[in-house]
């Protein structure tokens, strides 16, 4: 199981079950990688900043951010280079897994992900824990000058654009770790993953590697009972 899931070092002792998995993770066996969880619910990701919050209605729908505050209820997200992100707050016990790629960074679905943790569950921003995945990071990341507006726009200037070789490379991880802290949430709840999915595609799935689709990595969280110390 080490090599099919990688757990953030936030979420230890915490009463919450979170990990993103590589190439090596089992799909079919979800559930028992999730002890006490009772089911799972994946949104249809399409680049939105929609939000969803779960809670009994699992039919699927549309969004790239989901909530919920029910125990047992797994919930999960699929990328192949853009950002995952697993968000927990441990005193209104509230949970989310959101879908970044340039696309909702720059729809702000981080934002409005916080934004739902504190307007719908009463969250404080420096109450929740964030944990960053592995995603494509920046000198692999060349985009064209109207990405690199599209989410300066949301996000402010910051060091997470960068030329490599005349042309504009953009770290994702980096500009919603900066949307996060606009929104209130303090630098030390924040766990990043250093991992780049360009970098090792023998570990992980890269769409930009594998210059198409090939497969997805997920990431998931569920509220438990008891934490966890590994």
């Amino acid at each position: 199981m080490d090599k099919e899931i990688i757990i953030p070092d936030i979420f230890l002792r915490q009463k919450v079950r979170a990990f993103f998995t590589t190439k090596a993770f089992n799909a079919d066996y979800i559930l028992n990688a999730i002890p006490a969880v009772e089911t799972f619910y994946m949104p249809i990701q399409q680049h939105t900043d929609k939000v969803l919050v779960v809670e009994y209605d699992l039919e699927p729908k549309i969004a790239d951010a989901v909530i919920t505050n029910r125990q047992g209820l797994a919930l999960g997200i699929q990328t192949a280079d853009c950002v995952p992100l697993l968000l927990f707050d441990p005193v209104r016990r509230v949970a989310g897994a959101v879908h970044a790629g340039w696309r909702g960074t720059a729809h702000g679905i981080l934002i409005n992900t916080i934004e739902t943790f504190t307007e719908r569950f009463g969250s404080e921003p420096d109450n929740i824990m964030i944990a960053i995945g592995p995603c494509i990071k920046g000198g692999c990341y060349e985009v064209g000058a109207e990405v690199v507006d599209a989410v300066t726009k949301v996000t402010g200037r910051g060091n997470y654009v960068s030329k490599q070789g005349g042309k504009q490379c953009i770290d994702l991880a980096g500009a919603n770790k900066l949307q996060a802290i606009s929104m209130g949430i303090l630098p030390n709840n924040i766990w990043t993953s250093d991992d780049c999915t360009h970098c090792l595609p023998e570990k992980y799935f890269s769409y930009r590697y594998s210059k198409g689709a090939e497969g997805r990595q997920y990431a998931f969280i569920a509220l438990t009972e008891n934490g966890r110390d590994h």
